[in-house]
Order: C-alpha cells, then sequence, then structure tokens
C-alpha cells in the first residue's frame, strides 16, 4: 500500500445464516404452543443478543482506520471429522486473528484457575454459575484450523508449518455485550490479553501488532489468505431448525384436531385445550368463559354459551 493510501477494509465473507435462522424461528413460533413456544421465544432472544453482538464487531473493524480483511461465520471440518464454527477470521497486515463473539448477560469473573464464572441478578437476588470457558472453545477452533491447513500441503512444508501456525494465528474472545462487566484482576496475564470487549478490539490488534516482528503482508496477500481459507470452508451440515420442528410436531400428535369428544374444546388460534373458567372481577364478574389453556402465551376466549 502507498503512503497516503486510505485504509480498506474487505469483508470477504459475510453471514447471513443467523438472519435467516432467526427468521425460521419466528415463523415457527407461530405454530407452536405451550412448552416448545417457550423453547423457541428463548432461542429467538439468544439469537437476536449473538445478531447484536456481531454487528458490534463488525461496526468497530469497519471503522477501524486498518487494511483488513473479514471472514464472517466460517465453518471448517478436517477429514477426520472434527469441526469449528469461527464468528470471525480477521486478516491483518501482520497476523491473523481468530475471534470467538460472546454475547453474554450478566457480569463475568475470571478467577486464577481460568475458570469463568457469571453473575446474573434477578430482583435483588444474585446468583453464580460456571460456564464453558470461550477461551477452550476458542483454542479447538486453532487446532482444527491448523489441522484443515495441513490437509492441503505436502509433508515437508507441514512440519515447517507446525513451529509457525500459532506465531501468526491468535486468538481474541470478545464480549459483545456493553452492558457486561468483565472482573479479570486474578487471571493470569495470557487469559487477560484473550478476553477483551468489543470496543476494545482494534486497540488489541494493533498492540499485538506492533509487537509482532514478522513482516507484513500486502492486502493483496490478505485477500489471499482469506480466499484460501473459504476454498476450505464447506456449509454446516447441522439442520438447527429441525429439533425445534420436532418438538412442534410432537405437540400436535399430541392434540390432533380430529379427535376431540364432544366435551373437548380446542383453541383455534394455537390448537391447545380451552379450559371453562369464571370471570373473577370486572363487569363479567360470575360470567363464565372458555379460556386457552397455553394462556397468558395465547389470549384467545369466548363465551360460554
Amino acid at each position: 500500500m502507498g503512503l497516503f493510501s486510505n485504509p480498506e477494509v474487505i469483508i470477504l465473507k459475510e453471514s447471513n445464516d443467523a438472519r435467516e435462522y432467526l427468521t425460521q424461528l419466528e415463523e415457527l413460533s407461530k405454530r407452536a404452543s405451550g412448552e416448545a413456544l417457550k423453547l423457541i421465544e428463548k432461542e429467538i432472544l439468544i439469537t437476536k443478543a449473538g445478531i447484536a453482538g456481531e454487528d458490534n464487531i463488525l461496526f468497530e473493524l469497519k471503522n477501524s482506520g486498518m487494511d483488513l480483511v473479514v471472514l464472517h461465520d466460517l465453518y471448517l471440518e478436517t477429514s477426520d471429522g472434527n469441526s469449528a464454527q469461527i464468528d470471525f477470521l480477521i486478516i491483518t497486515n501482520k497476523l491473523c486473528y481468530v475471534v470467538e463473539c460472546k454475547n453474554l448477560f450478566g457480569n463475568i469473573e475470571i478467577n486464577s484457575k481460568g475458570d469463568f464464572i457469571r453473575t446474573i441478578q434477578y430482583g435483588n437476588r444474585k446468583y453464580k454459575e460456571g460456564i464453558y470457558s470461550p477461551i477452550t472453545q476458542n483454542e479447538r477452533h486453532l487446532q482444527v484450523m491448523k489441522d484443515k491447513s495441513w490437509e492441503s500441503i505436502g509433508k515437508i512444508r507441514r512440519i515447517i508449518s507446525i513451529a509457525y501456525f500459532y506465531d501468526y494465528y491468535k486468538s481474541l474472545v470478545v464480549l459483545a455485550n456493553p452492558k457486561t462487566a468483565v472482573n479479570d484482576r486474578f487471571a493470569k496475564k495470557e487469559v487477560r490479553s484473550k478476553v477483551i470487549k468489543a470496543d476494545q478490539i482494534i486497540q488489541s490488534i494493533k498492540t499485538m501488532n506492533r509487537a509482532s516482528k514478522k513482516p507484513k503482508y500486502s492486502l493483496k496477500e490478505m485477500k489471499m489468505i482469506g480466499e484460501r481459507w473459504i476454498e476450505r470452508s464447506c456449509k454446516n451440515p447441522v439442520n438447527r431448525i429441525a429439533k425445534f420442528e420436532e418438538l412442534i410436531e410432537k405437540d400436535e400428535l399430541k392434540t390432533p384436531q380430529n379427535e376431540t369428544s364432544e366435551n373437548e374444546r380446542v383453541c383455534p388460534r394455537c390448537g391447545n385445550p380451552l379450559v371453562l373458567r369464571e370471570a373473577k372481577r370486572g363487569e363479567h364478574i360470575g360470567e363464565k368463559f372458555w379460556g386457552c389453556s397455553n394462556f397468558p402465551h395465547c389470549r384467545y376466549m369466548e363465551k360460554a354459551q
């Protein structure tokens, strides 16, 4: 790049998978009821949070003032069946960063053993729980990347790449929820350097790049690296929506519309049984009415004859 050239951020691979998944969940929720509906609504909230978190990271990258090549949502699978779903691969002119995005609710503590402990507050009470280490998760992603890169090169180059892979590929865990506070004062230095907030990602990348003594890549070389990873990637074969479809089908089999007796009434909105109730207050106090058993998720009611 020339001395006065403008920095360029190239999104070499974008992802619509999460948004497509969200659309599928929202459509499915219209058919769901009972426990299946609760699970789908929870999954919708998690998916929306994940999308918001990744959007926060993309905003920081696009406004980085650096030459970057970005691959969003990269799925890799090795010949022996190991796989990795990588949120972001960020290629800079010195190092490549494998980013695990976490949009966690609550505050995070990292202790001296490297354990991640989340504190969530409900009302006046606080609850603590251990969560799976995103650092360990991302280290496994790096291992899959290394194994995948070996599959396409000869033995001599493979031996050389063993020594250098981790010199060029670095792990970052980005906590994308701006409300999440991180307490890492007892964590080891190498752990603290890998866990950052979204608004710290560019400064962390610049600091690590400055510390690296590796030669610089040109933007053309950066694009070539990204294109090689796209060639190695494939579509994730896991059908995430299937388990929710199965739950709905099971519910539909339990309450078939055409097998109700004369004394059974079915909600025309969601298919759950109607229950005969009596108004306890208001202008219709004492009157009988049919109300959906899936209340409050479904508020259908009709006057009893």
